[in-house]
């Protein structure tokens, strides 16, 4: 079972939208929730994204849940904007992808499970490092 199903998508998009862009092929849906969801990945890599997107029911993050199917929803109406308002759809996927930077930044801590294969209750992964220079500069004599 994936992280959020076709039939979630109905607090995003009105049925008749999805029936009338989709011809009632429920594969160009899932393909669009898939690519949301590989998306959304990308971003959490100081988290357990196994155990973030096996998640079901109440047990997901509901922020998360929300932002994954606002990109899921991005990337379906792209076939067509049958219904749709396409510039609010398009602020809300820019906004998703504005909160998984700050997450991936470590601006924003989501209640997500970290990676913590030893067990000891502290995230495994190396931390963030900060690293770069100065402009380089030209001396002129």
């Amino acid at each position: 079972m994936a992280f959020i199903t076709p039939e979630e998508l109905k607090t995003h998009l009105y049925k008749e939208n999805v029936d009338v862009i989709s011809r009632e092929d429920e594969t160009i849906i899932t393909a669009a929730i898939d690519a949301a969801v590989q998306e959304a990945w990308g971003y959490l890599g100081d988290y357990d994204r196994d155990k973030v997107f096996s998640a079901k029911g109440d047990e997901r993050n509901s922020l998360l849940l929300i932002f994954v199917k606002d990109i899921a929803v991005w990337h379906f109406i792209n076939l067509c904007n049958a219904g749709t308002e396409l510039e609010l759809r398009q602020d809300r996927y820019d906004r998703a992808i504005s909160w998984l930077r700050q997450v991936q930044k470590g601006e924003v801590t989501p209640c997500l499970p970290v990676i913590d294969n030893d067990g000891d209750g502290k995230p495994d992964t190396a931390g963030q490092y900060l690293f770069g220079s100065n402009p380089r500069r030209s001396q002129h004599f």
